[in-house]
């Protein structure tokens, strides 16, 4: 069952600290640019990945192609359409992260099953820019 008492989701939020952007893009108009500035702000590391931009970098990070070639991470935020995302969450669960978060909008509960089947910690259909002010988070670090 994806966390969804606010409580659960603070608490996830204060323990997190870097995170793997599935879809970032080095669009200023995009949602997961503004996202990806804003987690940084707020004292995230976050590591943009998108083979489409691959070497390139998005607020001061090295774009990557996948998950594969990163550290390990906290979090893996995915900001990929509701089908796609089964394959970020098999790619986050592989990879060893402790959480997986779907954007809103996305929604994939075979994989969120997988996710929480494998112990990753699962929210979807939220916006942690909207959570952290929403729940009175403050900077982590």
């Amino acid at each position: 069952m994806p966390l969804t008492r606010d409580e659960d989701i603070k608490a996830l939020l204060e323990e997190v600290r870097t995170i793997a952007m599935i879809g970032a893009s080095d669009r200023p108009d995009r949602a997961s640019n503004g996202v990806m500035k804003f987690l940084q702000d707020q004292g995230y590391r976050v590591i943009p990945i998108n083979p489409s931009i691959t070497g390139e970098h998005v607020h001061g990070e090295f774009v990557f192609r996948d998950l594969e070639q990163i550290e390990k991470v906290d979090m893996v935020d995915i900001f990929r359409n509701s089908d796609a995302a089964g394959e970020a969450v098999d790619q986050a669960i592989a990879h060893g992260a402790k959480a997986v978060w779907m954007q809103l909008g996305v929604v994939n509960e075979e994989a969120a099953a997988r996710a929480e089947a494998a112990g990753l910690k699962v929210v979807m259909d939220r916006c942690p820019k909207i959570e952290i002010p929403r729940l009175g988070i403050a900077p982590v670090g």
